[in-house]
Formats: structure tokens, sequence, C-alpha cells
């Protein structure tokens, strides 16, 4: 099927797209690359990726090309939900014939009540939805395809038994020649990387349990998989030659450091092509490990510090020791490695004397750069749960 993927255009002031995991309606814009939806549109030939947003596409654009397409594949989360209903609309007001299915957070954890809520929307795919996607877009009968929920003829909701999770993170095909294809990298910003900067992932799944973190309970899982070294590199090499301009690769797992031997062997790799890279990192990697991935062009870590109050750390499951903590920010300080730190305010346990804490710890950790955004409890997630 000649297929869309889309991220809508979305309301003004919202610049993270469905990729977003906090709140990002903020002083500073900046968007991320759409990866999950570059990833299965990697998989499906001739398709196309818009990435409105950043790209400030309008919907009377999108819907313009809408009769080009049979399927359209639309990235959705629950801030973005409604305003991406109504592209689907306009969509499908343009083109009656197509298809639509929504992926994404919001879609893999309620997908009966994402479809009941859009009753303009065909299909979900839940989960991990790549191979989902591809079978969809190959024209495979609906009914055969594991990890999908669709919507009969009848109006009836059917949901088909889960998708195994990926083990062999090989199998999914580069998203950089995709970026290549469709995006103008130059619309993608982050404050604390270098522009123009690209983004990607080299593994899925966190090991650790955080409460308020979106990906690892609805789509990654808790186990670390991970693409093998020599794939990364040579994904690394082809992105460097295509994209000469950019002067930062950023590697957007979960946590890029729970795997220090792999973190370890990657980095002397990029070593050897001689790019500038940064990752997310949680807060206790070695200073040995440190001084290996600083030598071989690392720059910035992006650490989830969340609190600087050992009990609310306890209270989201963080796993982490506030002088432990302490210790790692004084090693990245002395090595030369760059922290960008992300904080909460109103976690569970929260109160004017801990966030008094918290400024006196982000004071004493002193990253470069910092972000603060509040708790939010998106649907999937233990915070959610608790919030409910």
């Amino acid at each position: 099927m000649r297929t869309l993927f889309l991220q809508a255009p979305s309301f003004d002031g919202f610049d993270g797209g469905a990729g977003a995991r906090y709140q990002t309606k903020r002083e500073i814009a900046s968007f991320w690359y759409p990866t999950w939806l570059a990833q299965p549109a990697a998989l499906v030939e001739n398709s196309k990726l818009i990435d409105a947003p950043p790209h400030k596409t309008s919907l009377a654009e999108v819907a313009a090309q809408a009769k080009n397409f049979d399927l359209a594949v639309v990235h959705t989360s629950t801030p973005s939900f409604a305003s991406d209903v109504k592209a689907i609309t306009a969509l499908k007001e343009a083109n009656p014939a197509l298809k639509v299915g929504l992926i994404g957070a919001k879609a893999a954890v309620n997908a009966e009540g994402t479809l009941k809520a859009a009753p303009v929307v065909d299909f979900a795919a839940r989960n991990e939805f790549d191979f989902t996607i591809k079978e969809v877009a190959d024209g495979r009968d609906w009914k055969s395809i594991l990890g999908l929920s669709y919507r009969e003829a009848t109006g009836q909701i059917r949901h088909t038994p889960d998708r195994p999770i990926l083990e062999n993170m090989d199998n999914l095909p580069f998203v950089t020649p995709v970026y290549k294809r469709d995006l103008n990298i130059q619309k993608y910003f982050s404050g604390y990387l270098k522009h123009p900067y690209m983004s990607f992932y080299t593994g899925r799944g966190c090991k650790s349990r955080c409460t308020f973190c979106l990906w690892p309970q609805t789509v990654g899982g808790h186990r670390y998989r991970t693409r093998s070294v020599g794939h990364v590199i040579e994904e690394m090499a082809y992105a460097k030659k295509a994209f000469s301009e950019v002067k930062e690769f950023f590697f957007d797992d979960d946590t890029f450091t729970d795997d220090l031997p792999r973190a370890e062997a990657i980095a002397r790799e990029l070593g050897k092509l001689g790019v500038t890279w940064s990752c997310n990192a949680k807060a206790n990697v070695p200073r040995a490990t440190l001084k290996v991935l600083r030598d071989n062009g690392l720059r910035l870590l992006l650490v989830g510090y969340e609190s600087g109050n050992q009990q609310i750390l306890h209270n989201i499951k963080k796993g982490m020791r506030v002088d432990v903590a302490k210790r790692f920010a004084k090693d990245c300080r002395e090595i030369g490695i760059v922290i960008h730190g992300t904080f909460i305010m109103g976690l569970p346990g929260e109160t004017k004397e801990t966030i008094q804490e918290t400024i006196e710890f982000a004071k004493e950790v002193n990253p470069q750069t910092l972000q603060v955004s509040l708790a939010a409890p998106y649907p999937g997630t233990l915070l959610y749960e608790q919030a409910l």
C-alpha cells in the first residue's frame, strides 16, 4: 500500500510531538527526530514520512497529499490525541478510501479506548509496532496480523493476539536513510546539543523501573535489547557521510549506559570515526568507563537526576543514591564531560522542603544545562495508577 507516516500538525506551543514523554510547551523550542515513525517507514518500500511540527507543515498541506496514499500511520500521544484526530478527519475528508492507523504509547496501552474515542480511526498497532505496520502495509488480512486492534465494517473492535517482543534488533533497518529522504535536519533543535544534531536508537528498553517513565512501561519493556556494535557503527558511518553538516549525534536509548562493556565497545569504534556524540545515562557510570567514552568523542550525558531527596528517589523506584550521583557529577566535571541534568517537581512525597533540597542538590552537582518538568502521569505508567 502507498503509505504515509505522519506526525500531525500540533497545537500552538506543543513542540515535542508525540515522541515527547514530558510536557513540552515551554520557553525554548526543541524538536526531536520522529524515530518511532521513521523505523516502520524504513520497513515499508516507497513510503513517505511527514513530520509536520518542526517543518511547519499546515494541515491543509498534509490533507492535499491524502489522495496520494492508501494508508496513513499517525503517531499519537495523550497530549496530542485530540489534535491528531482532527488531522485524521481532514485526511479522510480528502480521501474517504484512506485507511488510517495509530501508533504510540497511548495506542499501545489502551487500544480499545483509543479506537472508541476516535471512530474515524481504522486500527491501532499495539506495543512494539514496527512489523505490525509493515504487514498492514503489505496488504495482509488484518485478522492474521499479531499486535493489531482494528474496527470491523460493522463497527465492532477486534484485537489479535500480542506480537512477541523483538529479540534481534539488527532486523530493524537503519532510520537515517529515511531522515535523508524526508526530513530537513536543520529544523531539529535541542538547546543542549550542537546544531545541527541527529538522534536515533541503538537499542530499546530500560532495566530501571522509574514509575513516571513512559517508554519502558508502554513500548520498550524493562529488558535492554540492543543492536550489535557492528550494526550501530555501520549506520553511524553512513550518517557521517550522508550528513556531513551534523555536529553531534545523540543516542536516544533510555539508558545507553545500561550495558557498560557494549557502551565502551561502541565508543571505541566511534573514536575511529572521529564523531562527536552524546547519550542518555544514569548517574552511576564508573569513572573508568566515563574516561573511555570521553576519550572516544563523548561530549555530553543527559542525566535524569529527578530529585535531590533520597526518599522521593525511593518513592519513584529510581534506583539512584544521592551520594553516588554527586560523585558521578564530580567525575564528569574532572574528566571534562558536559552534563544536561533533568529534574521533576511534584513527584510523590514532594513538599516545599524537598523542592528546596533538590535546588541545593542541583547547585552542588552543577550541570551545565538543566530542565525542570512537572510530574506528568502518562497513561500506562505506575505514576498514572498512583495519581488515579
